[in-house]
């Protein structure tokens, strides 16, 4: 029998989950906030007082109150993998089309929307939530329960019968009353606020103290259930029930029979997703029958039963002023156009990517033109035309770089090839810190500790230059290595001369202590820095009379500026020349004391001249005056001083030697060989079993595995026979690296089905479809998702489709059950 006090807490535990499910999931609350209040601080003080009966689950929960300083990394039970995307009609015909080919029968979809947060998996046993994680890159993310915990919709106690076992995916989202809420907080608070609702959903899921967590309106809407033993025979069902028992499903979900209705679906909230109270970017078509999603299987990278429609990207104009070259690790050469910030899809874009040379040729785009911009997908920036009308008279075409911004080798360019390359492969910082940072990510080598910032850091100061140098770095060596990064203070050089935002500069210039949210909303309204003596703005009394101070100063200023003929101010639009700003901040100071004993004359001539902010210290004309104004130079240009302390050094080199027993398939991806990627890289691991081996075959054995073609083998070869990758494996190899299968997978792993082709298709009850293919390829088979003359075998389970069961008769194909796979294997 219970203890009556453990009884009392279990049933306040109860009603409470009853009441969260009530108001936060079917929005009709049935008791006021003040007695939900008081109930939860019942419940609350009774756990305190009798420790001996807590539970992880309890509403008190979600209040938060854990400290988590490190998010542990968990690898997914079951891979979360993007989505295909769609943009028209046509492309949905053709994905019909496609899976056509494989299923039989009626097909029938749910569409739902595609809401735009973070993705989350949560794992539920016997009724309760154990854990919830991050998608991460698909293959494993972060734990973050005890921050998830804290979403008041989500159940961490289930309300009445489910499946026992069962994994739910979500997205967490920000509702956009909640994140205005917030930056109305934080504008009052004179905090920079937030720029976009999934960004500050996202990054809410990393805070470390879930009670800060608790603070921000997060909500959580489901999309898939996934359950272990088939007890769903649709994806609609399974929602339908998962709201039934507390989860938040979206009533949006409709069950539809043809592509039109999909389109018709589509269409209707292409227009009504503006009065949805949180951001949509798409909807989501899925196969709605669990069998026939399980017959479509998966690609390397997607869901063959389930594709995204896009809406329409959000389109806007804004003037491109200077196109600058990026260079990636393989050498590829990205042109960037660098534009009057705007703002687009609820972020400011200052960039957008041009692509290769073909693209600024098709589009005639040039530095002045008016562009439009957009964003691919919602998320990357692009230019899609040009507004010839607004074309200057002086215009001139771009002429693509012809040698590499960094290192000035001459670019080359291989036909077919849409993208110049840069050959210097070993000598180009970008591409030997590029391959360095690939080495280290989480789906090859994951050094933990190391970062894309720190690589740079330590090629900087010259203590690594290939991946293979990372195995020599000691804890003494990298402890307090630092170095300082100034950014250009403004990103922009025109004609000859930096620019600064006057965001920046109204900040930078500190008159009255104006704020950076201040400085950025007076900068909203104007086009040259000298407007501001006469825009009139709408501000609160404690900004205006910020203002107003600002102005008095400004205008002192800017009149000793004019005397003196020191400067015309004509800058770029939105910006302030660096020596217009260096006069402002130090010219003018009471009694007229000037901090320079040269002439404005030299400061001006001398700025023109500056673009890195380092190079300040070298002119004459600073020499003694530079640390006078440093920190205003430095607090506009963002700069960074990176430096690696005691508990950095000591993941990193702890990092560096957990890696050692990261298996060979990731090892051989981590190589960076072009082409082979994470797929490819398995396939070749169990095909050749170990390093040696597949350096050892010719082109001919290379193109006999399966799904590796020419350019894979080419590239294959033309790495192992690098004398600087030979020496690089030779090292790796006396590091401990792992460069052949461990005897764990070999003993799993045999030649039994090899030259062998099977279809898996149906119901299985001994393994789950997954976990035979997993065999079969284990035992060197191959998996195919059709039936054709090259099928070997088919696996029959439990409803095998009677199109697919005439064809292999017809074809003469082998049909085998579960128990006699099996019995092969």
């Amino acid at each position: 029998m219970k203890h009556p006090i453990q009884q009392k807490i279990e049933n306040l535990r109860d009603t409470l989950h009853k009441h969260n499910y009530e108001y936060y999931v079917l929005d009709n609350a049935t008791i006021s906030d003040y007695d939900f209040d008081m109930l939860l601080k019942e419940l609350q003080a009774l756990e305190e007082a009798h420790p001996e009966f807590a539970d992880e689950n309890s509403p008190t929960q979600k209040v938060g109150g854990a400290v988590t300083k490190n998010f542990e990394t968990v690898v997914h039970k079951n891979r979360m993998y993007s989505l295909d995307n769609s943009y028209s009609k046509e492309d949905l015909l053709d994905w019909e089309k496609r899976i056509s080919k494989i299923i039989e029968g009626e097909i029938t979809y749910t569409c739902e929307l595609k809401y735009d947060g973070a993705s989350i998996n949560l794992t539920y046993e016997n009724g309760v939530l154990v854990k919830a994680v991050t998608r991460g890159d698909g293959v494993q993310g972060d734990d973050v329960t005890a921050n998830v915990k804290t979403i008041k919709s989500l159940p961490l106690k289930l309300q009445g019968d489910f499946v026992d076992n069962f994994e739910i995916r979500g997205e967490i989202i920000l509702p956009l009353d909640g994140f205005n809420q917030m930056n109305l907080a934080r504008e009052e608070a004179g905090e920079e606020i937030y720029k976009n609702p999934r960004n500050t959903a996202s990054g809410s899921l990393k805070l470390q103290n879930s009670a800060e967590v608790a603070k921000r309106p997060l909500d959580c809407l489901l999309y898939q259930v996934l359950t272990y033993n088939n007890e769903f025979t649709s994806h609609a069902q399974a929602l339908e029930k998962a709201r039934t028992v507390g989860f938040k499903v979206p009533e949006t979900i409709k069950v539809v029979s043809s592509i039109d209705e999909v389109v018709a679906f589509v269409e209707y909230w292409d227009k009504a997703r503006f009065d949805l109270p949180y951001e949509t970017d798409g909807i989501v078509i899925k196969v709605n029958n669990i069998r026939q999603q399980e017959e479509l299987g998966y690609t390397a990278k997607s869901p063959r039963w389930a594709i995204a429609y896009k809406f329409k990207a959000e389109q806007v104009s804004t003037q491109l002023l200077q196109i600058t070259y990026q260079v990636g690790r393989t050498g590829a050469i990205t042109p960037v156009a660098n534009l009057e910030p705007v703002q687009l899809a609820g972020t400011t874009v200052k960039r957008a990517s041009l692509h290769n040379a073909d693209q600024i040729a098709l589009h005639d785009i040039r530095i002045g033109d008016e562009v439009y911009v957009e964003k691919g997908g919602e998320i990357i920036p692009k230019i899609v035309g040009v507004d010839l009308t607004q074309r200057p008279a002086d215009s001139l075409p771009t002429l693509y770089a012809t040698h590499c911004p960094e290192c000035n080798t001459p670019l080359v360019r291989k036909e077919g090839d849409a993208k110049h390359y840069c050959p210097n492969e070993y000598g180009c910082k970008p591409q030997v810190s590029g391959r360095i940072q690939h080495f280290i990510s989480r789906k090859a080598m994951d050094v933990d500790g190391l970062g894309g910032e720190t690589v740079d850091l330590l090629c900087d100061v010259g203590l690594i230059e290939n991946y293979a140098d990372l195995y020599a770095l000691t804890y003494d060596t990298i402890l307090n290595v630092e170095k300082a990064y100034d950014s250009e203070v403004s990103g922009l050089v025109y004609q000859n001369k930096l620019q600064i935002t006057i965001e920046n500069a109204i900040f930078g210039l500190g008159y009255a202590n104006v704020s950076k949210r201040l400085a950025s909303l007076l900068a909203s309204k104007i086009e040259a820095i000298q407007d501001l003596l006469h825009t009139e703005y709408t501000l609160e009394p404690k900004d205006a009379e910020v203002l107003g101070k600002f102005k008095r100063i400004f205008k002192h200023r800017y009149e000793i500026v004019l005397k003196q003929n020191l400067s015309e101010f004509v800058a770029l639009k939105g910006y302030v020349s660096l020596s217009d700003f260096l006069i402002l901040k130090f010219n003018g100071k009471e009694k007229g004391a000037n901090l320079f004993d040269t002439s404005f004359d030299e400061l001006l001539n001398a700025s023109k001249q500056i673009k890195y902010v380092d190079e300040l210290k070298s002119i004459a004309v600073f020499e003694d005056k530079y640390e006078k104004f440093n920190e205003t130079i430095s607090k506009i240009a963002n700069r960074r001083v990176v430096g690696i302390r005691e508990t950095g050094a000591k993941n990193i080199i702890a990092g560096i030697k957990a890696s050692k027993q990261i298996p060979f398939e990731k090892v051989l991806y981590a190589l960076g060989i072009r082409f082979v990627g994470e797929t490819v890289a398995k396939k070749l691991a169990n095909a050749f079993k170990n390093l040696d081996a597949l350096f050892a075959a010719d082109f001919d054995t290379l193109i006999a595995v399966d799904e590796i073609g020419d350019r894979i083998a080419e590239s294959i070869i033309a790495f192992k026979n690098e004398p600087l990758n030979q020496v690089l494996i030779a090292r790796l190899k006396e590091y401990g690296l792992q460069f052949s299968l461990s005897e764990e997978v070999l003993q799993n792993q045999t030649d039994t089905l090899s030259g062998k082709t099977f279809v898996v298709s149906g119901v299985f009850h001994k393994v789950s479809r997954n976990e035979l293919k997993k065999l079969i390829e284990d035992n060197s088979g191959k998996v195919s998702s059709s039936i054709s003359k090259k099928t070997d075998y088919i696996i029959a389970g439990d409803n095998m489709g009677p199109a697919k069961l005439q064809k292999a008769t017809d074809l003469g194909i082998t049909i085998i059950s579960e128990d006699d796979f099996l019995e092969m294997v």
